[in-house]
């Protein structure tokens, strides 16, 4: 633990400097989907090259069809380190709408009060000030004696607008970029002084269902009663879907979806959510999941189908007493577990065609799917760096999931074979994408001490021999 100590006293020393290094990369304005900032994208990724080449990284700025990418190699002098990847991007959201900012986006400012302050600019939170406590813990391991374990940093310049670059990029430097482990840190934590690794992803399927009849739009008052009506079709598709408990009725839709681990089904009952004031939030108040299920359980950890727009007839206004020739409606699949994305469809098309009626066809248009992503709660991993946020904290580790898909995540896992732990020290009143985004000063500086017990604490797994090393590494994914 001395080695440890000094590591964390050093991060303590150099708070102030750190800061300022924070604020000048705030001050690059790299708004990734507006071409009038490419240079300051170029500007942002050359800043952090250069950042991690003071540390010692043998760093690049990697060109791409986008926006380039930063890729950082730091060797530990451990013998048989355990090698991770660190992801983060440094490209940000628009300002806009400028007038609601208090002051310049990207002029960064403290706001506060002594020891309730917080950083105030574009891409405090999301995702420049999550980034640089990672950078900021490999300066105290280098000016301490050297990291614990063998470190890639990948920094993306695209993540706001979509990652165009980032798969080929992937493909083309998967030998470089894979190893034991990958860490993100662009996630919330429970609250301002609870840690939680977000261990949990729900993978997702889009699909597009089209119902056609007649040749063309008909009279209701000539075919009404003889015609069939596409909309009522679809309707009554959709009605089926679920059951008045609120399960999906589609055949094998559960297949691949566990219980949750009691340890973190226990931790789930125990966290201080009102899963009432949730839904009142959003003028709800009834749960429209599964029986039985808690709201956080609904959202995290079950599978969902889901309507997502339904069309057909005139849209106009006042009314025009039409059949419709056709009907649409786009659904998503929100999966968990081991659920399979094209079986999910394959069924779901079945379900379709086994309730359309004669003299109707129907069309599916594929949108995209990717399976859930978990790493296993038996991780050693995942032990490790939950006992090191909780001795950093003073509090026990949260391990949460996320409604919401993570693309990201998803390309490490498929392209490079990697799990993924997600470490993030934001809030969720952050304003993130929002005018004044903040991120809470308390948050960069223990996020920076987080990182470094969680490090030292994956180098100590590995050398107990209970994480993955170099064998892992030589699996073609």
């Amino acid at each position: 633990m001395a080695a440890l100590d000094a590591v964390l006293g050093k991060i303590d020393a150099n708070r102030d400097a750190a800061l300022g290094r924070l604020f000048d990369l705030l001050k690059i304005r790299s708004v990734s989907t507006d071409p009038a900032f490419r240079d300051e994208c170029a500007r942002a990724a050359s800043w952090l090259a250069d950042e991690l080449k003071g540390l010692g990284f043998d760093a690049s700025v990697r060109p791409t069809e986008g926006h380039p990418m930063v890729v950082g190699h730091l060797k530990s002098k451990r013998a048989g380190a355990p090698r991770v990847l660190f992801y983060g991007h440094y490209d940000v959201q628009p300002a806009d709408p400028l007038d609601l900012w208090v002051t310049d986006p990207f002029a960064p400012r403290l706001d506060g009060v002594e020891g309730k302050q917080r950083i105030v600019a574009r891409g405090a939170s999301d995702d420049k000030g999550q980034l640089m406590t990672f950078v900021e813990a490999c300066r105290a391991f280098v000016e301490t004696g050297g990291v614990p374990c063998d470190i890639i940093v990948l920094f993306e310049g695209e993540e706001e607008c979509g990652s165009s670059s980032l798969p080929a990029f992937l493909a083309a430097n998967r030998d470089e970029l894979k190893a034991d482990l990958c860490l993100v840190c662009d996630t919330n934590m429970w609250d301002a002084n609870t840690p939680m690794i977000t261990a949990m992803l729900r993978g997702l399927a889009l699909e597009e269902v089209v119902v056609r009849a007649a040749s063309r739009d008909l009279h209701s008052g000539i075919f009404g009663g003889a015609a069939i009506n596409p909309v009522r079709v679809l309707a009554r598709i959709i009605s089926d879907i679920q059951d008045d408990s609120g399960r999906v009725t589609i055949p094998g839709f559960y297949e691949g979806v566990s219980e949750l681990p009691p340890e973190i089904a226990e931790q789930w009952k125990k966290l201080p959510f009102d899963g009432a004031k949730f839904l009142a939030s959003v003028g709800l108040s009834v749960p429209a999941g599964e029986t039985g299920r808690s709201v956080l359980e609904m959202i995290w950890a079950r599978p969902t189908c889901d309507v997502n727009g339904v069309t057909g007839g005139y849209q106009g206004a006042g009314s025009k007493t039409v059949l419709p020739a056709r009907a649409s409606a786009k659904f998503s699949f929100r999966l968990v577990g081991q659920q399979d994305p094209e079986k999910i469809l394959e069924a779901f098309r079945a379900f379709v065609r086994a309730r359309l009626p004669g003299d109707c066809e129907v069309e599916f248009i594929r949108h995209g799917a990717s399976p859930a992503l978990q790493l296993p709660s038996s991780s050693p991993a995942l032990t490790a760096a939950r006992a090191a946020l909780a001795a950093e904290w003073g509090q026990d580790c949260v391990v949460g999931g996320s409604g919401g898909s993570i693309p990201i995540v998803g390309e490490f896992k498929h392209d490079l074979g990697m799990d993924t732990m997600m470490i993030g020290f934001a809030l969720e009143d952050d304003r993130i994408h929002s005018p004044n985004e903040k991120y809470e000063l308390s948050s960069f500086r223990k996020g920076a001490r987080s990182w470094a017990r969680v490090l030292e604490a994956l180098a100590w797994q590995e050398n107990q021999g209970t994480l993955s090393s170099a064998e892992r590494r030589n699996v073609t994914p």
